[in-house]
């Protein structure tokens, strides 16, 4: 077998209603035991909810503007030197910080109990929307950390 293989990217396609591959990305995420239609019926859902809190943003820039909210810039990561491990802070990819973003809101909308999680999940992103709510705290948290790690970022990763 040849060792010199180059993957080819894969490309989602984009999702039926809004036409994004990002939503089809954060759906994707979503999703449990490859039940794809419940999880496009809880995404939906839950635009349409946080647009009806939302009044004065439209439904498809809900998602994108909550994405962008929670999305983080640097990161800490391992990195053993002389027996000692650091966490060396690090820019964040911004294909990475887009899976992080998706990850972090569903993560923490799950985390919610007591409602169906169409009410949930809307809830988290009127939360990210207005720059509040747990996953904005998690980046928060996530930025934190690089900035108190500052001194090793010396130790290129």
């Amino acid at each position: 077998m040849p060792r010199n293989y180059k993957s080819t990217a894969r490309f989602t396609q984009p999702d039926p209603r809004y036409s994004s591959r990002l939503a089809m990305k954060f759906i994707n995420q979503l999703m449990w035991d490859g039940k794809k239609a419940t999880a496009m019926q809880v995404f939906y859902g839950a635009i349409e909810l946080a647009a009806q809190k939302l009044k004065d943003v439209p439904p498809e820039e809900i998602f994108v503007k909550a994405l962008e909210n929670v999305k983080p810039a640097v990161e800490v990561r391992s990195r053993r030197i002389g027996g000692a491990n650091y966490q060396v802070p690090r820019e964040v990819d911004r294909k990475r910080a887009q899976s992080l973003g998706i990850r972090w809101i569903v993560d923490n909308a799950r985390k919610k109990k007591g409602m169906p999680m169409a009410k949930r999940l809307a809830s988290e992103l009127v939360d990210a929307c207005n720059n509040t709510g747990a996953s904005v705290q998690w980046k928060e948290n996530v930025h934190k950390m690089a900035e108190a790690n500052k001194a090793y970022s010396h130790f290129a990763i």
